[in-house]
């Protein structure tokens, strides 16, 4: 796929999409992905906003797999963490203090939607084939120097991030777990739709 201005859109409004998913699961308060919860914690002990430490990671992310690999550093995925970064502090400048759920019921609704919406863009932000996420990129180094499958890396690197989280106080809850294991589901549940989509809008 060529990169054109459709492609930029689905990459930026992708972007968009998953980035208010990610906090609308935040304002839940049952917990957030491990990388999520990482930000967060870092936020919280250290200060600057959860979409810096996006970008600050991610640049960290971007190093450590140019080292791994022995090659040069994506600088594509410095665009993306960027990006990233800014939508999160925006969704958080919208809706924090406006959208706060007292119920556990409200809570749970709050946080299936963000899961959902998520996925929703990250199946977006896949399609456009654009630029990679700096975790993913950590991820496959991390299978091709061990030999280990993705499954097993992206699991050993989570448990790694959930560590971390914990030591900085980050909001690891029962969500957290709950992304680990169905946000593969929910974007596999929008891909073949978004497929088709720009499939023909391609043509």
């Amino acid at each position: 796929m060529k990169v054109t201005r459709k492609t930029f859109f689905l990459y930026s409004f992708g972007i968009m999409i998953f980035t208010l998913g990610i906090v609308l699961t935040l304002q839940s308060r049952l917990g957030v992905s491990p990388f999520d919860a990482l930000l967060v914690g870092l936020h919280r002990t250290i200060g600057l906003t959860i979409g810096s430490w996006e970008v600050i990671l991610g640049a960290l992310m971007l190093l450590l797999n140019a080292i791994l690999l022995r090659s040069r550093p994506e600088l594509l995925g410095l665009l993306t963490a960027l990006m990233i970064g800014i939508c999160i502090d925006f969704w958080v400048l919208i809706l924090d203090g406006r959208l706060i759920p007292e119920s556990l019921v409200s809570q749970v609704a709050c946080f299936f939607l963000g899961m959902v919406v998520n996925g929703f863009g990250i199946a977006i932000y896949l399609q456009a084939k654009f630029a990679p996420v700096p975790f993913d990129g950590t991820m496959l180094a991390i299978t091709k120097l061990t030999g280990l499958s993705v499954i097993f890396s992206r699991a050993l690197l989570f448990g790694v991030l959930v560590i971390l989280a914990f030591f900085f106080n980050g909001p690891i809850g029962i969500g957290t777990l709950l992304i680990t294991f169905l946000s593969g589901v929910t974007i596999n549940m929008f891909m073949p739709f978004i497929k088709k989509f720009t499939e023909k809008d391609y043509q």
